[in-house]
């Protein structure tokens, strides 16, 4: 099937964050709400450019017929920056004034100001500032994301002569609150240093300052070869990383042509690398915004708790099935999962995958108290999961002090299987079993919409102790291996296989004319073989409703293709995460949740876990969620055959299903059951 029957997924990713981009810009939320939306849309370009791009210039290089186009990536980065510019200055910073807060972003800093700028600069900032000409530092001397001033002196003789300044907001704060005539100030570090700039450069002349930053390759160099441990080698590609190979140059306008000669020498850079932004850069700051208060309000709820009577977690998992759906609810009941595997007396060995690991992890203190109190415990940690990798280090390093057994996956295949099990010594039920569609992370589950079923299925434990006994042993999988698995679809076992089984099912339930529908959602949907079953089963008659948060290789509402498909993408307050899969099946719905997208590296390069849900009453939970979901028509889009994101008309039957989903839950409030003992 030709590429033109699917949408590029780099360009399909600008088209997500350019809908990240427009919650910022919308009157449903409340103003300094509107500035977080501002910073993880530039967090998220910032991320494009340290990852996608590289991959992007590299097939280029090569001369891939199936690079993406550069020029077209360009100019919709520079529209969304134009569209970003316009809500920051237009939309938002007036009502900010309105509301007596003067955000000073293209505005010089008062007067009035002038000396309590001064003594935060003498007093805090001035130690942190290594000053430096261009001409006498080393290639790759800007660091990856790095804010530099980039200062032009004027020596005698009409010679200008270049420097940078660092702008030190890993150690200070990106933003300082100052306070005059009843006024509240938000003034950038950045011009608090523009401000002194002389005092940095004693008896020189500065002729003008423009903020700069360079955005260099992130990708680790990992090889195959297993001459050297795998956690020492990703220590040594961290400090490299900082020096990567740039991909974007994001400069303030007005630098003089002259100049950029010894500016393209200096940081290596390429015409392609340049990108023209405003007066500041690193806007992903903008999530610590010095002001908290009122104007932030998002209706913000407290999450809901299961409560337990007078028993214990694991005695009532024995019983029934038990689902978490976070941030609605509490994390409290996984973190308990933990603690009480760490004391039970029956517990004999826990096994689990850590992604991305919190900073202070109870988890991984759970985990290392376990150990202590003479539990095996065996840890599987993926030190490549980007960006998260020396913190995995270093909790890595602390759990092994403690005692428990740490496992680093092979170089070229990451686990991304969120699973954790508990062997006991118990006659029934010797496996008790975490798995989700999220990272094990504490923090992470405030904010992403998340499922976590705890069970105690007998079977479907029996495989997952299978599982992780192939990951002990970093052992690939044969073919006679893929029969083990009837519960669990594991990538690199029976995944993507059974995934086409299921609907080929609906197609097959379609042409004899039962019942068939399938219902997904997924962060990202790119891997061109469900993608062709999926045409397929359009072409057959099912409806397939999809839910894709991200990228969307898939072309929906195209007649004789997909006329069958459609598509949403869900923005909100939390991040939509949760991988969930319904199958009609002639009315005896299956479903099933996971770790796994439908991305090319999860198919085929990582190990993933999905896994059914049984129990009725979970089924119907999770069918009313998605049905809240799909009727989501305030923050949803749709997409359409270009790929671009479609708002709903306004309606006054209006549904914001993360809302919607809250008030379910609440009015289903989870009560587990009273129990005693652990039958």
């Amino acid at each position: 099937m030709s590429r033109k029957y699917f949408f590029n997924k780099d360009i399909s990713w600008l088209a997500f964050n350019g809908r990240v981009l427009e919650e910022a810009a919308s009157d449903t939320v409340p103003l300094l709400e509107r500035l977080n939306f501002l910073s993880i849309f530039s967090s998220n370009l910032d991320e494009f450019y340290r990852v996608k791009m590289p991959a992007m210039l590299a097939l280029q290089k090569m001369g891939s017929k199936n690079v993406t186009d550069l020029k077209t990536v360009k100019s919709i980065v520079q529209k969304q920056q134009k569209r970003f510019g316009y809500i920051l200055d237009d939309i938002i910073i007036p009502k900010l004034k309105e509301a007596g807060i003067y955000f000073l972003n293209k505005e010089p800093i008062p007067d009035t100001l002038n000396k309590k700028v001064s003594e935060i600069f003498f007093n805090e900032v001035a130690g942190f500032l290594q000053p430096v000409y261009l001409e006498k530092v080393p290639a790759f001397f800007a660091e990856n994301n790095n804010l530099y001033v980039l200062v032009i002196l004027k020596e005698p003789k009409g010679i200008e002569k270049l420097a940078i300044v660092n702008i030190p907001t890993k150690t200070l704060p990106r933003f300082y609150l100052l306070k005059d005539d009843g006024k509240r100030f938000i003034v950038f570090i950045d011009d608090i240093i523009k401000n002194n700039i002389e005092s940095i450069f004693p008896g020189k002349k500065v002729k003008s300052t423009y903020n700069i930053k360079i955005t260099r390759d992130a990708e680790l160099n990992l090889t195959d070869d297993y001459d050297e441990d795998i956690a020492a080698k990703i220590e040594k590609q961290l400090q490299k990383r900082d020096f990567g190979l740039a991909t974007r140059f994001l400069y303030q306008p007005g630098i003089p042509q002259k100049h950029w000669k010894e500016i393209f020498e200096k940081f290596n850079l390429l015409k392609s690398n340049l990108v023209q932004g405003g007066v500041h850069h690193g806007l992903k700051d903008l999530s610590s915004f010095p002001v908290k208060d009122e104007e932030r309000m998002y209706d913000i709820r407290l999450p809901l708790a299961m409560q337990i009577n007078n028993g214990t977690l694991f005695s009532t998992i024995t019983q029934q099935d038990v689902l978490i759906h976070t941030p609605y609810h509490h994390y409290q009941t996984v973190l308990r999962f933990f603690n009480e595997a760490a004391l039970d007396p029956a517990v004999l060995e826990i096994y689990t995958t850590l992604y991305r690991i919190a900073a202070d992890s109870r988890i991984a203190h759970a985990l290392i108290s376990a150990a202590k109190n003479g539990k095996k415990v065996t840890v599987l940690i993926e030190l490549k999961a980007r960006f998260d990798e020396a913190n995995n280090l270093k909790w890595s390093k602390r759990m092994k002090d403690a005692g428990v057994k740490i496992l680093y996956s092979s170089n070229n295949i990451k686990v991304h299987a969120k699973i954790a099990l508990v062997v006991r010594n118990h006659p029934t039920h010797p496996f008790l079993g975490l798995l989700a569609t999220g990272n094990l992370n504490e923090n992470t589950a405030k904010v992403y919409t998340d499922h976590i079923l705890l069970t105690a299925h007998v079977e479907m434990m029996t495989e997952l102790k299978v599982l992780f006994d192939f990951l002990v042993r970093k052992q690939k999988p044969e073919k006679a291996d893929y029969i083990i698995f009837n519960h669990l679809l594991v990538s690199q076992f029976n995944l993507q296989q059974r995934f086409l089984d299921l609907i080929n099912r609906e197609i097959g339930n379609a042409r004899k004319g039962i019942k068939a529908g399938i219902v997904i959602k997924l962060n990202n949907l790119e891997e061109e073989k469900l993608i062709k079953k999926l045409y397929k089963a359009s072409a057959a008659g099912v409806k397939v409703d999809l839910i894709i948060r991200g990228i969307c290789c898939l072309i929906p509402g195209v007649m004789g293709l997909s006329e069958n498909i459609t598509v949403k993408r869900i923005v909100d307050r939390y991040l939509e995460h949760g991988r969930v899969f319904k199958f009609i099946n002639a009315g005896k719905t299956e479903i099933y949740m996971g770790s796994s997208d439908w991305m090319n590296r999860n198919i085929y390069r990582r190990i993933e876990v999905c896994f059914p849900i049984y129990q009725h009453a979970l089924k119907a939970e999770l069918t009313d969620i998605l049905a809240l979901q799909w009727g989501d028509n305030v923050k949803a889009v749709w997409i359409d055959a270009q790929g671009n994101n479609q708002p709903f008309a306004i309606s006054e039957n209006s549904i914001k299903s993360q809302d919607e989903i809250y008030q379910y839950l609440q009015n289903n409030k989870a009560e587990l059951p009273n129990n005693s003992s652990d039958q």
